[in-house]
């Protein structure tokens, strides 16, 4: 905090305080057993291969662009990456992908 003649000025979106930061490591992430689950997911069944690749798709979806009159108007961004767990289910996606190639041999061109 700075002092001056009329008001005192406060910096708290500049300077850190100790007991913001131990407030941070304090916190607990109630997704990390989902996430760690999802992590330590082996894939070893043909059948589970093929429904997560069907399952989890290439790209987001909802991504698009709006067009009018053949002239993009508006783009809705990728919703995907607000999902916390969106990087536990695309690396869940590329090993059932590798496994389908690797063990079984099967192109996955169709996946893709």
């Amino acid at each position: 905090m700075i002092k001056t003649d009329n008001q005192p000025i406060i910096l708290s979106g500049f300077v850190s305080h100790n007991g913001e930061n131990q407030q941070a490591r304090n916190k607990i992430d109630l997704l990390s057993p989902i996430r760690q689950w999802l992590d330590t997911i082996e894939i070893q069944n043909r059948k589970l291969a093929k429904f997560i690749a069907k399952f989890i798709p290439a790209q987001c979806p909802f991504e698009r662009d709006i067009l009018l009159f053949g002239r993009k108007i508006a783009h809705i961004p990728p919703m995907c990456k607000l999902n916390p767990l969106y990087d536990e289910f695309v690396g869940l996606r590329f090993r059932a992908l590798c496994y389908l190639v690797d063990q079984c041999g099967e192109d996955i061109q169709s996946y893709c």
